[in-house]
């Protein structure tokens, strides 16, 4: 999934154009007009529509979308446990770096509640950092909590295990890390666009040393139950629904 081009829809108007260009000089590769796309050999290509852009391939199609998010948020709000965020334990003024951003939902999730804080994102793919920031900035919705939740989260294309190394000691009051999980759930349909364009940087020993060094409060790690995560990794508390397979460890300061 290397080869790639920039295009609009079909009838685009001047605007679609224009970015489009711009998009494809900043990835750099190519714009090609959309008549003319059939004429190249490409493993994917980027869409620029007029409210998003898109990354479609023969068979699949991958864009920006928080429905995980706001499923979270119903059934928190019906009374249901969210063991993320009851890792997270949020007062609300906390600045969290999560280390491995993919689509945003977690992310999202956890902006909602922090009012006085933020959270600070990391995305080492290029292409999911390109669909998921603009999709991000550009999302249109009558959601209150969803639209300030989008505001308090800054996003940059980074490798974590090279940024959590640069950054000084009690940089952030929690760190988040959800790698790649090492059995793939894939009933999880909105995972499975991301799949082919994301990075499986696992996460040893010295990665967890480095992010509670940075870290003011805890570390907070999600793994599935079948990985190998927390049979390497010593955590202080696990939290989770073996049912679901999904398990967040936390880690506090000392």
């Amino acid at each position: 999934m290397k080869n790639f081009v920039v295009t609009t829809s079909h009838k685009p108007d001047r605007e679609q154009v224009m970015k489009a260009k711009e998009l494809a000089e900043k990835l750099g590769t190519i714009y090609v007009s959309r008549r003319r796309l059939k004429e190249f050999k490409v493993d994917f290509y980027y869409v620029v529509e007029k409210n998003r852009i898109s990354i479609k391939w023969p068979g699949g199609e991958f864009f920006f979308h928080p429905s995980s998010a706001i499923l979270r948020m119903r059934n928190i709000r019906s009374g249901q446990k969210d063991y993320l965020i009851e890792s997270l334990q949020p007062e609300g003024n906390e600045i969290v770096l999560d280390t491995t951003f993919g689509l945003g939902s977690e992310a999202i999730l956890m902006a909602a509640f922090l009012p006085e804080g933020k959270v600070i994102g990391l995305e080492g793919s290029i292409h999911i950092y390109t669909i998921v920031k603009y999709g991000m900035e550009n999302f249109e919705t009558d959601i209150r909590w969803l639209k300030d939740a989008l505001k308090r989260i800054e996003l940059y294309h980074a490798n974590f295990k090279e940024y959590i190394r640069s950054q000084p000691d009690n940089s952030f009051d929690v760190v988040y890390c959800d790698p790649m999980f090492e059995n793939p759930v894939y009933e999880s349909s909105a995972m499975n666009p991301l799949r082919p364009f994301a990075v499986y940087d696992t996460v040893n020993e010295e990665d967890i040393e480095e992010m509670l060094r940075i870290a003011k409060k805890k570390v907070i790690l999600k793994s599935h139950v079948k990985d190998s995560l927390f049979k390497r990794i010593r955590v202080d508390e696990l939290k989770g629904s073996r049912k679901s397979g999904v398990l967040y460890g936390v880690i506090y300061k000392r």
